[in-house]
């Protein structure tokens, strides 16, 4: 696939640009259009209807039409090996920074996945992975009490826990909370869930709870519907905290 876009000088410019074009169309849950692409790409709209009418012809599922818009079907996958220097560094950084701040699993998938990288890249590439240029420094977090792995599999099949926490004064209660996701900092870590005991949003760092239990209950609503609930509360919660501008301020 694709193979007949690869060629030396120019010709290895538009492939780089073809595969660009992919990428953005992945990203994409809706049909984007030619133009959004060609800003996107820096190019223009002609070149972009040129190298799309290239992808088809090479049996990139892609579907639509000038004007309407094009998508990617689902299930459509690359080579591993297409991968550009940035990609490289970026897929390195952070699998570094989780390596660093992530829980057991989360740190072996990482290495695992650096190893893989490095495996699969193209000669050229591999001083990125063995000599990196970017690094994200390991820093010292307070140990989870709670099983993270566990935490992740409940998120993902909406599963209910039974928790006693305590808070910053060391007050403990017994809650239990629908976990929607899991934040991670430099310092701490944040399970974000709906708490049944408060009938709202809270956020519980995971050295500070002091017993659990993994319930075989589910909570029924969908966790992208609460997710999205949360983000909007959060929304307004940082726009309230907000100081407002005196007059003539600069925006």
């Amino acid at each position: 696939m694709l193979s007949g876009v690869f060629t030396q000088g120019v010709a290895m410019r538009r492939a780089d640009r073809l595969f660009r074009i992919i990428q953005t169309l992945r990203r994409k849950k809706r049909p984007i259009t030619a133009t959004a692409i060609a800003q996107e790409l820096e190019t223009s709209v002609r070149t972009i209807y040129r190298d799309i009418a290239q992808l088809m012809a090479d049996r990139v599922p892609i579907r639509g039409e000038a004007g309407i818009g094009y998508v990617l079907d689902e299930g459509f996958d690359m080579p591993p090996l297409m991968l550009t220097p940035d990609e490289v560094e970026a897929a390195m950084l952070g699998a570094q920074w989780v390596s660093g701040r992530g829980d057991a699993a989360l740190k072996r998938a990482a290495l695992d996945l650096m190893a893989k990288i490095g495996q699969v890249i193209p000669e050229h590439l591999r001083p990125l992975v063995v000599e990196p240029a970017l690094s994200a420094p390991s820093k010292e977090a307070p140990a989870d009490t709670i099983d993270m792995a566990r935490v992740r599999s409940a998120i993902r099949h909406q599963g209910k826990l039974g928790i006693f926490y305590s808070d910053e004064q060391g007050a403990q209660t017994q809650r239990v909370i629908w976990p929607i996701a899991v934040a991670y900092f430099d310092a701490v870590r944040v399970i974000v869930a709906w708490c049944e005991l408060r009938k709202a949003f809270r956020h519980f760092r995971t050295d500070r709870i002091t017993g659990y239990e993994f319930l075989e209950a589910r909570y029924a609503t969908p966790r992208v519907r609460l997710k999205a609930e949360w983000w909007k509360e959060m929304a307004e919660a940082n726009k309230r905290r907000r100081p407002s501008r005196p007059a003539g301020a600069a925006s």
